[in-house]
């Protein structure tokens, strides 16, 4: 069976457009492949963490992944740290990864801005890491959003470098998924900007935490337009709150844009806005719940997240012994 590895950053709360841009595709690939769901919490260390506060998250995150269907007994749930062959293999892997490729990774560019003498080697070297995670594992396949498309295919070069400097087959090239209507959700307030867990108001984004009343206020506040919704995607697509609310709707119903179109062209947003409503609380109210069960218990939790880590290990130490004995360290 192919193989998937996939991760999020414990970095403040999951929200709507994590559910649907990555979780709920997740909760359908656990029947099709095997997998291996992690929480990247090495990779959050980019930014200044408070450490009370990370470890909550990374345990809100876990949570998340739970609440939203993925099965911890049928797949790996772990968090990255707990196995030190993510960072080994990334050193490894950063020792056959010329600087001109990671000079043309453009999220280094844009999270750097300006102050790029001043971001840390972690955020630079962030990609190297991230392809560590997949190969450590040898995933076959990665499900992954359009801004993280350009590190998977570094992903790739740095597997097909590996394997051709060792005359070697060892490393797959690990394949891209992105999967679902709504790949890219955008922010309520702002239809040309991504949702993102950084944005300072509240109202850009619905939590995976949000109650049914928060979740229908934000709703009934996103930014709209006046006109009523059109008939065709054409004419949705030229306006970005519109298409934004109507892709979350489609993607929370199963349905097409189109689909979405055909049953609501023509109506004003204050009616759209309630169907709106009744449809993200049916289909999130019952993931809160789950959510907040999980984490009363945290000690339940941490077990899981450790039996995760444990069985990672195994398939990762084997691997990693691999490398080593590839490239020619000595492991007596």
């Amino acid at each position: 069976m192919n193989r998937i590895f996939s991760g999020m950053q414990p970095t403040r709360q999951l929200h709507l457009g994590n559910y649907l841009g990555a979780l709920r595709n997740w909760v359908e690939l656990q029947n099709s492949y095997e997998c291996i769901f992690c929480v990247v919490d090495l990779h959050a260390l980019t930014i200044d963490q408070d450490p009370d506060v990370l470890r909550n998250n990374i345990r809100e995150v876990a949570a998340a992944y739970i609440a939203a269907g993925i099965d911890p007994d049928k797949n790996i749930l772990f968090n990255q740290s707990v196995v030190s062959g993510h960072a080994e293999l990334s050193w490894i892997l950063s020792c056959h990864t010329p600087l001109g490729w990671l000079n043309r990774m453009t999220q280094f560019k844009e999270k750097a801005g300006k102050q790029k003498d001043m971001a840390n080697l972690g955020l630079y070297a962030y990609p190297t890491l991230m392809a560590a995670d997949i190969l450590l594992y040898k995933a076959t396949h990665v499900p992954v959003g359009e801004d993280q498309k350009q590190h998977l295919e570094l992903a790739r070069d740095i597997a097909g470098a590996f394997n051709r400097r060792y005359e070697t087959e060892f490393f797959p090239l690990p394949e891209p998924q992105i999967l679902g209507e709504a790949t890219r959700v955008m922010s309520l307030r702002d239809g040309k900007k991504k949702m993102s867990k950084s944005d300072e108001s509240e109202y850009s984004r619905i939590n995976m935490t949000d109650d049914a009343d928060t979740i229908a206020q934000k709703i009934r506040k996103a930014k709209t337009d006046p006109e009523p919704l059109p008939e065709t995607v054409t004419e949705l697509e030229a306006r970005p709150e519109a298409d934004n609310l109507v892709t979350i709707y489609g993607a929370l119903a199963g349905q097409s844009r189109e689909q979405v179109l055909a049953q609501f062209a023509g109506a004003q947003f204050s009616d759209f806005k309630k169907s709106l409503v009744d449809l993200s609380v049916d289909k999130l109210a019952p993931i809160t719940t789950r959510m907040k069960e999980l984490l009363a218990d945290k000690a339940e939790i941490d077990r899981l997240l450790k039996k995760g880590g444990e069985r990672a290990a195994a398939i990762a130490e084997k691997n990693l012994n691999d490398v080593k004995d590839i490239i020619g360290l000595l492991r007596p």
